[in-house]
């Protein structure tokens, strides 16, 4: 009988009693037999039981499994499941909500995959990212973001901008991407540790799709300090050939005037100019070569033509007038190679790298002084080492010695006849062979040049 006490026929039991009772109060007036009142009673209780089993079984007990089912897709529980095999309406209700959860399950699978792959662009962009809301709280900063400012997202999400972005540009692009409903773009530098960064920062304002209102920003901050570098780059450039290239055509225009005005009537003045007008076109003609040598390898399609490389032989092409040169100078010129030393790269690049070496030893260091070519091996790489008691570098020139016209000093290398492009065609050659470049120096106590090159 426990059936009859379920919470849902509580209150038709109870009224079922009561009818009852009233019924047989009023009936037993009139019934001579009490037995067979009573048994007319029991069988209409009885008979109202069933019913009210069968109500329970067949509709009431779906439709609370079916409650709580809803109940459990509601907080999210979208595997929970509704089985129901009759053919009346609770099997239809049992067949639309299970079709119903599997629906909100594809979609859930596919907005929380679509929410992960969203959330792996965003925080691993190369640009920054800042989302701000109408309000100008900050709902979202992604990685590249912290990396450049530091913290977590808990120092920003939820603050206003001006409140932790401190760069005024910000503020600046945050409040005219507002005010005029449209993309601005604001350049800017911030320092990472002691490194000076150059950074874009654009604002872009989003509106609502339905009413098209403005209902936030997003602020896209690009990294530009490789394009400023090259741009500074392309600046200096620029000014170090027309200043090089000034010089001698100065020199070449000038003696060459000269020479027209005298009529060439002082033969040994004449010759002189002559010399000089010759010695100055063909440091104009070395300026010229060297341009295109560095153009020739930072071409995209620039290949290596490779070679079995004998250094013996390959050394004694360059030797005989870098001796003379050393002898001339009264400098102790020392070559060291390790026996039957043999690899494979190109032939002509690796004795560019060798000549170049050696003819900045020789400018820079002094009479008296002492240079040396060593080339060793390892298993995988060749040494080619070449160390001078020169004048030295100084430390904070030794990072800016690879770029194009640099000069530690300037007027001891025009003497010379230098251009100030050797030692950044030895990093190139290098860079293509795969290869790395190391140097050591110190001021009047000399430089050594390291260089390894791999064997295959």
């Amino acid at each position: 009988m426990k059936i009859l006490f379920k919470k849902p026929l509580n209150r038709y039991v109870l009224l079922f009693l009561l009818t009852t009772l009233f019924s047989g109060m009023i009936l037993l007036p009139f019934t001579e037999n009490i037995i067979i009142l009573f048994a007319v009673l029991s069988i209409n209780f009885i008979i109202l039981v069933v019913f009210f089993q069968f109500l329970f079984t067949n509709y009431i007990k779906p439709l609370n499994k079916a409650t709580k089912t809803l109940g459990e897709m509601n907080k999210g529980n979208f595997s929970a499941r509704f089985h129901h095999s009759s053919p009346n309406i609770l099997g239809e209700l049992s067949i639309k909500i299970n079709s119903l959860a599997r629906h909100l399950s594809e979609f859930s699978i596919q907005e929380k995959i679509q929410r992960e792959q969203l959330s792996t662009i965003i925080e691993n962009t190369e640009n920054g990212l800042v989302l701000i809301d109408e309000k100008g709280y900050i709902h979202l900063v992604n990685r590249k973001f912290l990396t450049m400012y530091g913290g977590g997202p808990r120092n920003y999400n939820g603050y206003l901008y001006y409140e932790v972005l401190e760069h005024n540009v910000y503020h600046d692009t945050v409040q005219q991407a507002f005010l005029y409903e449209k993309n601005v773009k604001n350049e800017f530098s911030h320092y990472i540790g002691i490194d000076k960064f150059y950074f874009e920062i654009v604002g872009v304002p989003v509106f609502n799709n339905n009413n098209n209102r403005l209902k936030g920003a997003i602020l896209v901050i690009h990294d530009i300090t490789e394009m400023k570098k090259l741009e500074l780059m392309r600046k200096d450039f620029v000014a170090n050939v027309s200043h090089e290239l000034r010089t001698p055509i100065t020199s070449i225009r000038g003696f060459a005037e000269t020479l027209l005005d005298t009529g060439l009537k002082d033969t040994e003045t004449a010759n002189e100019f002559l010399k000089i007008i010759y010695n100055e076109s063909d440091r104009l003609q070395l300026l010229i070569e060297e341009l295109l040598t560095l153009s020739k390898l930072e071409e995209e399609n620039f290949q290596l033509v490779l070679h079995q490389i004998n250094v013996e032989e390959l050394i004694k092409d360059i030797t005989t007038s870098f001796q003379m040169r050393a002898k001339d100078k009264n400098i102790d010129l020392s070559i060291v190679i390790e026996e039957n030393l043999e690899f494979k790269a190109d032939k002509d690049k690796v004795k560019q790298i060798i000549v170049n070496l050696l003819d900045n030893a020789i400018n820079y260091t002094s009479e008296l002084g002492k240079i040396t070519l060593n080339m060793t091996s390892t298993k995988d790489e060749v040494h080619i080492k070449v160390t001078d008691t020169g004048i030295g570098i100084d430390q904070e020139s030794i990072p800016r010695i690879f770029e194009r016209f640099y000069r530690v000093d300037k007027a001891r290398s025009r003497n010379t006849g230098g251009t100030g492009l050797g030692l950044a065609i030895v990093k190139h050659i290098v860079d293509v062979h795969d290869g790395k470049i190391e140097i050591e120096s110190e001021v009047d106590q000399g430089t050594t040049v390291h260089v390894y090159l791999p064997k295959k």
